[in-house]
């Protein structure tokens, strides 16, 4: 079967991303596919790679863009979501001013419609 995951929660502080991740691994272990994974309203901040965890925390973040490498699973983050929270890719950052972006390697920013196809050529929608 084929699945689209969606995130709405913030990488610490709910369970929300970590349900996903697990989610995701045991779709992976019974041979599932896992097409992508959508991060929407706080899900964003699972895109931010300015958020470091301490040392005896888990990663999450890392954990997510792992999984993609490794599965071949594409990470999108609503980008109306991810500008309201100070999400910027490199190229955006800089049109606005700033000196760098804060968007994670392997998320890609994109609009709710991308969420709709990805829905529309699957076989179960998960949202955590």
């Amino acid at each position: 079967m084929k699945y689209i995951l969606t995130v709405s929660g913030p990488p610490y502080g709910t369970q929300n991303s970590n349900s996903a991740l697990l989610f995701a691994r045991a779709l992976i272990l019974k041979k599932h596919q896992l097409k992508s994974i959508f991060f929407y309203s706080l899900g964003v901040y699972n895109a931010n790679s300015m958020i470091y965890p301490s040392q005896d925390e888990f990663n999450i973040i890392k954990s997510f863009i792992k999984l993609s490498f490794l599965h071949q699973i594409k990470l999108y983050i609503c980008m109306n979501s991810a500008y309201q929270k100070g999400i910027l890719s490199k190229e955006m950052a800089l049109k606005l001013g700033f000196l760098d972006g804060n968007l994670s390697k392997n998320f890609q920013l994109t609009g709710l419609s991308t969420l709709a196809v990805q829905i529309y050529k699957c076989d179960r929608f998960i949202q955590f």
